[in-house]
Order: C-alpha cells, then structure tokens, then sequence
C-alpha cells in the first residue's frame, strides 16, 4: 500500500474555468517585480480586440512557466511532429483567410 504524499495539494477546477478562453495573440510585459501576461482574441475584420485574461506572474514562477511550456512543446512534437510557425509577426488587420471586412 502507498503511503499518502505530505505535500500534495489539491486542485480544484470550476466549470466555468474549465472551459477556457481562446486567445490568439498574447502581449508581455515586465517590470522588475513580475511579469503581465495578457492574451487577446483577435476577430477578423474587427479593429478593436478585448483582453480576454491577464496572468501576473513573479520572475521566478515565469521562468518555471517557460520551462513547462518547453518541456509540453517538446512532448507534442515528439508524437505529432514539428510546429511550424511563420517567422515573420502577423500585420494588423489580421486576415484570417476570409473576406476582408470594408466599411
């Protein structure tokens, strides 16, 4: 029989989180006492766009965020091949493939 773990926390998720937010652009910025995470969902054809939510983190807890998203991409690629990602930032208007919108 395992022994229960002492320091084990538990986490709770409310429904309402648990659906989560899309976001398709996200802005970060610092200061020397943490760092501001603010994801954006930008609409086609809109020229306004809302933050949709902002994760303030302490230096220390970003760069263990860093290396979990590293650890999760490398996992990801190494069972569904390489992200491929366009090198060049998007320009704004974003054009989503779709008609662009005209006033």
């Amino acid at each position: 029989m395992e022994e229960p773990i002492d320091n084990q926390l538990n986490i709770e998720l409310s429904e309402e989180v648990a659906e989560g937010i899309y976001s398709n652009l996200a802005i970060i910025t610092h200061s020397n006492s943490e760092f501001v995470l603010d994801f954006i969902r930008v609409m086609p054809g809109v020229p306004k766009a809302k933050v949709k939510s902002r994760i303030v983190l302490t230096p220390e807890h970003a760069k263990r965020f860093l290396r979990a998203l590293e650890d999760n991409i490398n996992k990801f690629e190494s069972i569904n091949g390489r992200i491929k990602i366009n090198e060049e930032p998007p320009g704004f208007p974003m054009n989503f493939g779709g008609p662009t919108a005209q006033a």
